[in-house]
């Protein structure tokens, strides 16, 4: 067994999209557990939009991570080691174990998780922190009602691809904005929306007022600027705008574009709110119980684009921004 620890270290602030530079591939001895603590072999790290502000210099809901500290992620483990009486050796865990082979706990923020009941990459999507974001996201920011119609952009990522469907189960209309005509047709023809509308290759507003003629009651975005802008126009009496992330403005170099449209909000009465899903904490076993049900039930698809390679890690982080993965990013680190 290797006694080293391979990782990324974050070595500069990105401009821009995260380049080469910006990292440090860094070997050192693989630590051992202390009293209280247990030693993982991270096993799959979830990538995700998230990160890239993670490496920014400012206030945020969650402190910046430091130069020359490991890049912050979840992932999902096995317990190699453990002098916690909580983990045993050889079970499987989920937490934010970072961008690296090994990682030292001390149980804090930790789950078990089955591998026997789910792929271990389900964890970290339909079961971890991006089913959470979700469902939480939608049900409790968005509060949809059967019969109106939700709109979610990023639609065939991670979390979108998981909205529409939750929204789908609640009884709503579903309309989903991806980019690229494969996309769409995953969203219509696997997920089960009623329609998608293709960014890249046709006008999202007139496609908004198309696809809802009745209005937009619930906007899910993860993509901020011009869709946000755009979904905005067309939103119905008392919706709700959920504000999930921003993914066209992460690597900006320029100030964030905001939403010039913003006083639909006040002819329509409507709600723009913010959603963090660390918020949520204390509340997670009831939706990872109801997420594993719709699994079990065939009700909820999740699917991973699993890519193989700590080292890979740079520039398998930039497929999220152009576009590339399908579904959740995930990245493989070793089998068992």
């Amino acid at each position: 067994m290797s006694a080293e620890n391979r990782r990324f270290l974050l070595a500069a602030r990105p401009v821009g999209l995260p380049k080469a530079g910006d990292w440090k591939f860094d070997t050192c001895a693989r630590p051992e557990p202390g009293e209280g603590q247990l030693l993982v072999k991270v096993l799959h790290i979830s990538l995700d939009p998230a990160m890239r502000g993670w490496m920014n210099d400012g206030k945020s809901y969650l402190p910046p991570v430091g130069l020359g500290e490991v890049m912050r992620a979840g992932a999902v483990g096995r317990v190699l080691a453990s002098k916690n009486p909580a983990f045993a050796v050889g079970e499987h865990v989920v937490g934010m174990f970072g961008v690296q082979e090994y990682a030292l706990s001390d149980g804090k923020g930790i789950a078990k998780v089955d591998p026997e009941r789910a792929p271990l990459p389900t964890y970290l999507s339909a079961l971890g922190m991006t089913g959470m974001t979700a469902y939480f996201g939608l049900l409790d920011v968005g509060q949809p009602k059967p019969g109106e119609t939700v709109v979610v952009s990023g639609a065939a990522g991670a979390v979108g691809s998981l909205v529409g469907q939750i929204a789908k189960l609640k009884g709503c209309r579903v309309v989903g904005i991806a980019g690229g005509a494969e996309k769409c047709r995953y969203l219509t023809d696997e997920l089960g929306f009623d329609a998608a509308i293709d960014y890249k290759a046709e006008d999202v507003r007139a496609a908004l007022r198309r696809h809802c003629p009745r209005g937009i009651d619930v906007f899910f975005d993860n993509v901020g600027g011009d869709i946000l802008d755009a979904a905005l126009s067309q939103i119905a009496m008392r919706a709700r705008i959920v504000i999930c992330g921003a993914i066209s403005q992460y690597n900006n170099t320029t100030p964030i574009k905001g939403p010039s449209n913003y006083l639909a909000l006040l002819v329509n009465r409507a709600r723009m709110e913010g959603m963090i899903v660390f918020d949520y904490a204390p509340r997670y076993g009831e939706a990872a119980v109801e997420l594993a049900g719709w699994l079990a039930a065939g009700k909820l698809k999740s699917r991973e684009d699993v890519v193989a390679g700590l080292e890979t890690f740079p520039q398998t982080l930039l497929k999220l921004f152009k576009g590339e993965n399908a579904g959740k990013l995930v990245l493989k680190v070793a089998d068992s």
